[in-house]
């Protein structure tokens, strides 16, 4: 990537130096912490699922501690109310007026942890504040202050106690990832080191929020040939006329792939995309976007990504 200075932030050098400073605390698949970048850079939300006790909730907490910036953590739980999560008014004798209390949404990198244990009406109190980041509560509206990021963990859904997460709330998150099981030699390392005991709390932030918001705008920059284009339409229009899928992606989901894809380049330190940052970002920013048929003619249960790999096989790459 041709040196860029935003502020005094050299792009390639930043980027590292906040990869790194994650993965010395996360040891887990390098490609989880990309595309917890990824979300980052393109001002989107990002959505963790896996089993319990992989490290989702330290690789969130990683990030949040290698940026100079506001951090909340929401523990969701089944009795967990709206007013929670917004704030809550509250009434002032001395002035005789309501004064607006304001909740953990109110931070820079938000974690939202176990969110398909809360109920949907909780739920959807994130909704405003991840789609336009805004709140609107007692007849005005509060800006949230960039960088706003949500990151939410979650359990598979077989898991007792929770609750599905409603497609218009899916919709907002820019990926979805899987940590998965460490390799040996990495759970080797943490049954060692302990870092989510010890080096996450001695973790020290490796860039300022206001070169987060730099990086941010510099991502639309990131050049996409119309080629890359057209090939992120063909797939989408390919999932809406797929007979495995009952809603295919949305333009907003084929936006949400563009500028993932713009990010990872970024990430990558490119200033261009690929076809490849498209093929390696479709199941992590779309899978979650559609809607699978229940079965297959053959009566075999299909999921999503196996879906979107065999249309993204049939699909022409350009050159």
């Amino acid at each position: 990537m041709r040196t860029r200075i935003y502020g005094e932030c050299n792009v390639a050098q930043a980027v590292q130096a906040l990869r790194e400073n994650i993965q010395s605390v996360f040891l887990g698949p390098p490609r989880a912490v990309d595309l917890l970048l990824v979300g980052l850079f393109a001002r989107g939300h990002v959505l963790i699922e896996d089993v319990p006790g992989v490290g989702k909730t330290v690789l969130a907490r990683a990030l949040a501690r290698s940026i100079d910036c506001r951090f909340s953590r929401i523990q969701l739980t089944p009795d967990l109310l709206p007013s929670d999560v917004i704030g809550v008014s509250i009434y002032n004798s001395q002035t005789q007026s309501f004064d607006f209390k304001r909740g953990p949404i109110f931070a820079n990198i938000v974690l939202a942890d176990e969110i398909n244990r809360t109920t949907p009406r909780t739920q959807s109190a994130l909704l405003e504040a991840m789609s336009e980041e805004q709140i609107s509560v007692d007849n005005q509206t509060l800006m949230l202050q960039r960088p706003f990021m949500v990151v939410a963990t979650q359990n598979p859904f077989e898991f007792e106690g929770t609750y599905y997460l409603p497609e218009n709330q899916l919709d907002r998150f820019i990926v979805k990832i899987a940590v998965g099981y460490p390799d040996r030699s990495a759970e080797r390392r943490i049954l060692v080191t302990q870092p989510s005991r010890n080096a996450l709390t001695q973790l020290k932030p490796v860039m300022s929020a206001s070169e987060v918001v730099e990086l941010q705008d510099a991502v639309p920059a990131i050049k996409m040939d119309p080629s890359i284009v057209d090939y992120i339409l063909d797939i989408a229009e390919a999932t809406r006329h797929s007979e495995q899928l009952q809603l295919g992606i949305s333009p907003r989901g084929a936006l949400a792939l563009s500028a993932a894809c713009q990010a990872l380049a970024l990430v990558g330190q490119r200033d261009y995309v690929t076809p490849d940052d498209v093929k390696s970002l479709l199941i992590p920013c779309c899978a979650h976007r559609v809607i699978p048929r229940s079965y297959l003619h053959n009566g075999d249960a299909a999921t999503t990504a196996q879906v979107l790999q065999l249309i993204l096989d049939r699909v022409a790459v350009p050159r």
